[in-house]
């Protein structure tokens, strides 16, 4: 048996795909087939996501090249819930799913992220031990002794990375953490920007990393 190189290893070993890889020909479909107007920093249109998440309903889609897919069902719910969670998302707002256990909240999150930036990684689990620097920041402490307080020694978190980026952070079981971490999350969902003092140097930077548009 021929040896399996380091990269098809990992790939091989996954008992679950990601919705980026297992759906990653409609998604460039989507991307292609509807080239209506995009919120800042969107993959696809708003429409091109709810059919991303709600189907075709066995229609094949015709997109301009002449190429034709049927999307399939992913989410089976309310098309009217995807809706207001995609206008949501358009207006650069917080989206908060609340639901019983098993209904599939995480996994509608995957598929919106998915849609709307092309990952459903950036995601910070929470529990009760969920600390306030797992929605911040941390530091690299060997290059933080060897060069001082810089961009390359700080270790964003996924929603710190998710501003810089425009892209959409997840944040599952908010109700799980501790309320000075639920606290910390409201106060970035409305100012859009996050602290770092320890950057705010002699150069005029005040330390503020604020949310791109998306």
């Amino acid at each position: 048996m021929s040896e399996r190189t380091a990269a098809e290893a990992p790939r091989a070993a996954r008992q679950i795909e990601l919705p980026e890889h297992r759906y990653a020909r409609e998604l460039e479909f989507l991307a292609a087939y509807d080239q209506g107007p995009r919120p800042p920093g969107w993959r696809m249109t708003p429409r091109a996501v709810v059919l991303f998440v709600c189907g075709s309903d066995d229609e094949p889609l015709r997109a301009a090249d002449g190429g034709r897919l049927t999307v399939s069902r992913k989410f089976v719910g309310d098309r009217a819930l995807v809706e207001r969670c995609v206008v949501t998302l358009a207006g650069e707002r917080g989206l908060l799913l609340v639901g019983e256990p098993g209904t599939a909240k995480s996994m509608l999150s995957e598929l919106l992220s998915v849609a709307v930036c092309g990952t459903s990684a950036l995601t910070v689990q929470g529990t009760a031990g969920t600390t306030e620097d797992q929605l911040r920041y941390g530091w690299n402490y060997a290059m933080l002794l060897a060069k001082g307080p810089s961009r390359e020694a700080l270790v964003p978190s996924p929603v710190l990375t998710a501003m810089v980026r425009g892209a959409v952070a997840r944040v599952e079981e908010v109700t799980r953490c501790l309320p000075e971490v639920q606290d910390a999350l409201v106060s970035l969902l409305s100012e859009r920007r996050m602290s770092v003092p320890e950057l705010a140097g002699g150069d005029g930077a005040d330390g503020t990393v604020h949310a791109v548009p998306g």
